[in-house]
């Protein structure tokens, strides 16, 4: 077990490693002059020979590479010239929204796909199971930004004509401040973003389900006299936690492109847009730090779904 843990640590940290090379790289020794991208085409040469200078850029390529890679161990991500406010500021002024956004996804969809898989699996054939196939089939046809327009459309913009408030436009308050209000303006982007993704897991439940009930331990359970509830819930489901834990794992790489487009749809501040933002501005800094925030995050996230595998499958700790 500790092999594993330690290899999983290794592997982790080398991915990082190779990742802040790649955008470095990318930034900074690919064509063009990366002082005059980092202080924007309206700088005078006064501002860019001092971004020259702070980033180093007058030293060798090997001793700019470890000093970009210690100070991003440090969290110093850069300075954004065209915002005036150091890139960690910004990240961390747009990161509330985003992991609000997140969470209450992974919570959701969670919460819709695993039962909606089970009741399927549990009546196969049925119209409990039919209107389970439904639910799948619908979800995986609609891309996020189609989900979202259409759910603002007909959950916000119809009932506003009638003359009712069901929910608001969109926009991020923050939960410490009114958590009662944090949800409400939440619902409408969690549903968006969780839709697809617990069609994918209600599928992924389904079959699995419908694979284990067919073993030879289900029907020695049942032939013991337990319940079909036991059955189901204290023998089947156990078995499907693996494969959804690294369905999730997967997922969560995918999530943030799923969270851009819904931060841009219900009007979130959040790190998506603000990753948007630096593209249309050309913003070298905050496009540097989100990567590798990004980065950092998908890759801690893996880390955690292996070390979970230690609980839900006992094979891995010998």
């Amino acid at each position: 077990m500790i092999r594993f843990i330690a290899s999983r640590i290794g592997f982790a940290a080398l991915v990082l490693l190779l990742l802040s090379g790649f955008v470095f790289t990318l930034f900074f020794v690919a064509p063009g002059d990366p002082a005059r991208l980092v202080a924007g085409e309206r700088a005078t040469e006064a501002q860019v020979a001092m971004v020259r200078e702070n980033l180093g850029l007058d030293r060798p390529v090997i001793e700019q590479y470890f000093s970009f890679l210690g100070r991003s161990l440090t969290g110093d991500l850069g300075f954004s010239y065209r915002n005036q406010q150091p890139v960690i500021q910004l990240i961390q002024n747009r990161m509330p929204a985003t992991i609000s956004l997140c969470i209450g996804a992974v919570i959701m969809w969670l919460c819709l796909g695993i039962p909606i898989g089970i009741m399927s699996a549990r009546y196969p054939g049925s119209l409990r199971d039919r209107v389970g196939q439904g639910f799948i089939l619908i979800g995986i046809s609609f891309p996020s930004f189609v989900l979202g327009m259409a759910a603002l459309y007909f959950l916000y913009f119809l009932p506003r004509q009638a003359g009712l408030t069901l929910f608001p436009p969109g926009g991020y308050k923050p939960f410490l401040a009114n958590p009662a209000q944090w949800a409400w303006h939440m619902l409408l982007p969690w549903f968006t973003l969780a839709l697809t993704s617990a069609a994918i897991y209600a599928r992924l439940t389904r079959g699995q389900m419908l694979e284990v009930l067919g073993e030879d331990y289900i029907r020695t359970a049942r032939a013991k006299g337990l319940s079909e509830r036991k059955v189901i819930y204290k023998h089947g489901v156990r078995s499907i936690f693996t494969p959804l834990t690294t369905q999730l794992g997967a997922d969560i790489a995918a999530l943030l492109g799923g969270a851009l487009v819904t931060e841009q749809v219900f009007g979130l501040q959040g790190i998506g847009s603000l990753a948007v933002q630096s593209v249309q501005t050309q913003d070298r800094p905050v496009i540097i730090g989100v990567v590798m925030l990004a980065g950092f995050f998908i890759v801690v996230a893996n880390l955690v779904v292996d070390f979970l595998y230690l609980l839900l499958d006992p094979r891995v700790r010998v």
